[in-house]
């Protein structure tokens, strides 16, 4: 069972062996990276190039790790009880299975994405770490052990908010995606946008990276924003031409795209104004 990255996702050497070191070692893959650099549509594609089923927990700030195992729903239980119903005497009717124990009891090896995992509490990895070590779990109100029929393959995400704990990262199998260079990055646009231009290509790419490189810059745009600009580009039908920056213009066009705060647009809008000082 090797993954190769796929037809629709273009995946670096690094980043496939270190997807195929996680399932030999059977460890979870944690991978970091700049938002918008592929992260959890990496989950997708490993799903889809070894033909598994994927199962996605999405991380939220007020997320917590038992909702991945179970939530036992008293309220509805203590209803039921008052209103006479029959199946109030069955507990099993009052527990909805979380992701973690939809992946345990699959027939079949699974791939399980837990999605930015950082945007939750501190103790949240460290909630997770013996069942995601054993690969089982404890349901108190019934008093069963849940275990893995099939290890599944575990791929988590981190933007990198916050540092997660030692002990969760020694259980892990790290990886960190790097910002594809020029070379990848044709690649990649090649696959979502096959034909393009090769001289409106490597214009837009030069703005994208300088745009990247700028000091002062908040926030960098990512892979897919470029991917969209491009889009609009080729939607607009612009010309290498036609992007064409010089210092009064130092706003890209349909920056909108790229540039997704007013503080970086000033960035710029700054920089025209020193260039026309300048003159």
């Amino acid at each position: 069972m090797k993954f190769q990255g796929t037809e629709s996702y273009v995946a670096t050497e690094d980043l496939t062996l270190a997807v195929n070191a996680a399932v030999t070692l059977e460890r979870p893959l944690l991978v970091k990276g700049e938002p918008g650099t592929g992260k959890t549509e990496l989950a997708r594609q490993v799903a889809d190039a070894l033909g598994l089923r994927m199962l996605e927990w999405n991380v939220k700030s007020t997320t917590k790790a038992q909702q991945g195992l179970y939530e036992y729903d008293a309220v509805s239980r203590l209803r039921d009880s008052q209103l006479g119903e029959e199946r109030v005497h069955d507990v099993r009717n009052y527990i909805r299975k979380g992701k973690l124990w939809q992946a345990f009891e699959a027939e079949e090896k699974v791939v399980l994405l837990i999605d930015e995992i950082d945007k939750a509490d501190i103790e949240f990895p460290n909630d997770l770490l013996q069942e995601l070590d054993k690969m089982e779990f404890h349901v108190y109100e019934t008093g069963e052990t849940v275990k893995a029929r099939q290890r599944p393959i575990v791929i988590i995400t981190s933007n990198n908010e916050k540092e997660l704990p030692d002990a969760f990262l020694r259980r892990c199998f790290f990886h960190y995606i790097r910002f594809p260079d020029e070379a990848t990055m044709r690649q990649i646009v090649e696959v979502h946008h096959p034909g393009i231009k090769q001289a409106l290509l490597t214009t837009a790419l030069t703005q994208f990276y300088e745009i990247r490189e700028q000091a002062g810059l908040k926030k960098k745009p990512s892979t897919s924003e470029v991917l969209d600009w491009l889009k609009l580009l080729l939607a607009e039908d612009l010309t290498p031409e036609d992007l064409a920056r010089d210092g009064a213009n130092a706003l890209p066009k349909l920056h909108g795209a790229l540039l997704k705060n007013e503080q970086d647009v000033h960035l710029f809008e700054r920089l025209a104004f020193m260039a026309r000082r300048g003159r």
